[in-house]
């Protein structure tokens, strides 16, 4: 049988004064308890170790005026203080992150939990407990310090990323500056600016992100005083601030400079090089307008890094296009001219592959045979660059080797053409139409060609039908399958005032689109500027060629006399 213990106040089961003190002082929170009128009527060691205050100092002070503090360190107002909340309406309240006012001063965060004092149903006054939540907010800060880091290494990574990408995406030198300019600002700088070196003692100002008012391209001398000349000279970045910024300059250069920094704005700017293994190619400015995030050490090193990355596009598209320049030019001299026929009218294009894009093989030519017959040839040499011009000079040279040295049929001669290819040139494989055009001055006239794999010629009529002929096609020339192919001629009646188009792949193929559609837009045209000169015809058909198209072309055309021209 449960024995009860005696009361030592006279009250069954409430502890008398002394007890509950020991029972707060052993808390391991801050507990302090006020009357209906907010006062402090007991508090236990706890609270006033965390308040830094004696626990007699506090008894019968107001509660709300000796802690509540905002986070500001003013006074919270009564109106929107939990804890007069909790006596006026008697309903429980917490705060998780609270302030109050230590005896130094100072103010303490804390998590706190207040409760009304409940007696026959009436509030008699509130008890607060509250915890130090210093450490936590400190560790809490330390992991958003830490997030914070690592989305910026996250956010530079990225934006290295890109920038590598778009620099890779084109060999177009200011395309790819303009790029790089449009993801740097405003995701790292409010503005940013590119100069490169055109000569020795000159640098042009090619790119400038939001465009300035002075115009691209001003040519900008390099005294030594200039942070730009230092950059460009030394190879070293440049780490700007306020300060030297508005310092007074030594030269006109530099005076410029600042009179730029000025007019954008700038409180902190980086000038980095674009460079090479080898040389300093041009420099990247970039600059921000805020005082309160000005660029440091860490962006010095990333912009560094986008310098170089920047420099290595640039160094690499000059060589590219230095490159094609020597391929373009050899190719236009190995295409030779067009044979002047009396009775037969020819033209031929040249469309070198758009910029960012390889010199291809593609190649034309026209030549009278022994026996009086005008020959037309066009090919496409599998490769691009100089390597493929260069072997194309040699099946060029091969195909009118060996054409004029038998008058025989067009599939006999792209025969031994195959069988030499691999004997006598470098060439790995190429497409190849070879062509007779026969017929005497007044007719009537025939086409008698071979095609090793080449898109099929276009002929037009004067009245504007226009069809492929799509006989004898065959291997393309370099498969080497181990067995013996047998070519085959075709013959084409060709009426008087027709006009015949031979063409590269270049012409109907183009990216998003299929070679059918390339095919059908070509007869289109070709129908629909079939009275035009045949210059114009020419003129026409590459001019309309889509946008896009990232393969050289070429483009023979004949157009026989009219019926009676000849008389």
């Amino acid at each position: 049988m449960r024995r009860r213990l005696p009361s030592t106040n006279g009250h069954a089961g409430l502890p008398d004064q002394r007890l509950l003190q020991a029972a707060f002082d052993s808390a391991g929170a801050g507990i302090y308890l006020t009357d209906l009128a907010g006062l402090i009527t007991m508090a236990n060691r706890q609270a006033g170790a965390l308040l830094g205050r004696p626990v007699a100092e506090m008894l019968g002070a107001d509660a709300h005026d000796l802690l509540h503090r905002g986070a500001d360190d003013g006074l919270t107002p009564h109106s929107t203080c939990r804890l007069m909340g909790v006596l006026e309406h008697g309903r429980p309240a917490r705060g998780e992150e609270s302030t109050f006012l230590r005896g130094d001063g100072s103010l303490l965060p804390v998590a706190l939990s207040a409760a009304p004092i409940v007696q026959g149903g009436q509030v008699l006054g509130v008890i607060v407990v509250f915890t130090d939540i210093t450490e936590r907010l400190n560790l809490s800060r330390r992991q958003a310090g830490q997030l914070a880091m690592l989305e910026d290494f996250n956010a530079r990574l990225t934006l290295v990323t890109e920038i590598t990408s778009v620099l890779t995406q084109t060999l177009d030198v200011d395309e790819a500056l303009r790029r790089l300019g449009r993801l740097i600002v405003p995701r790292l700088a409010d503005w940013a600016m590119v100069d490169l070196r055109v000569e020795h003692d000159k640098v042009e100002r090619v790119v400038v992100i939001p465009p300035a008012d002075q115009a691209a391209g001003f040519p900008l001398p390099e005294p030594p005083g200039s942070l730009l000349a230092r950059v460009l000279d030394r190879g070293e970045t440049v780490l700007l601030g306020p300060g030297d910024i508005a310092r007074k300059p030594d030269s006109g250069m530099a005076a410029a400079e600042r009179e730029l920094f000025a007019a954008r704005g700038a409180v902190s700017a980086i000038i980095t090089p674009l460079r090479t293994q080898r040389q300093v190619l041009g420099a990247l400015t970039v600059a921000r307008t805020d005082p309160v995030h000005p660029f440091d050490a860490t962006d010095v090193t990333l912009v560094t890094d986008i310098g170089r990355r920047a420099g290595l596009a640039v160094g690499n598209a000059r060589l590219f296009g230095r490159q094609r320049e020597v391929a373009e030019m050899m190719q236009r001299h190995l295409l030779a001219p067009l044979p002047q026929v009396g009775h037969l009218e020819m033209a031929a294009r040249y469309l070198p592959a758009p910029v960012g894009s390889q010199v291809g093989g593609d190649w034309y030519d026209a030549f009278l045979l022994p026996d009086g017959v005008a020959a037309l040839v066009i090919g496409d040499v599998v490769g691009h660059d100089i390597t493929a011009a260069a072997e194309m000079a040699q099946l060029r040279s091969m195909v009118r080797t060996l054409a004029w040295d038998r008058c025989v049929s067009p599939s006999l001669v792209v025969s031994r053409v195959d069988q030499a290819m691999s004997a006598v040139t470098d060439v790995p494989m190429a497409t190849m139409i070879l062509a007779r055009v026969e017929g005497s001055e007044d007719g009537p006239w025939r086409l008698r060609w071979s095609n090793a794999g080449h898109p099929p010629p276009l002929l037009v009529t004067p009245d504007g039908h226009a069809r492929y002929l799509e006989q004898g096609r065959d291997l393309l020339l370099g498969l080497r399958l181990g067995i013996e192919s047998t070519r085959r001629d075709a013959v084409e009646p060709m009426p008087a005032g027709s006009t015949l188009l031979l063409y590269t792949d270049g012409l109907v193929e183009s990216p998003g689109s299929d070679l059918a559609t390339g095919l059908a837009r070509l007869r289109a045209q070709a129908a629909a500027i079939a009275h035009l000169p045949l210059e114009d015809v020419c003129d026409e058909i590459v001019r309309r060629i889509p946008h896009g198209t990232t393969d050289d072309v070429a483009l023979l055309a004949l157009r026989l006399p009219a019926c009676g021209a000849g008389a």
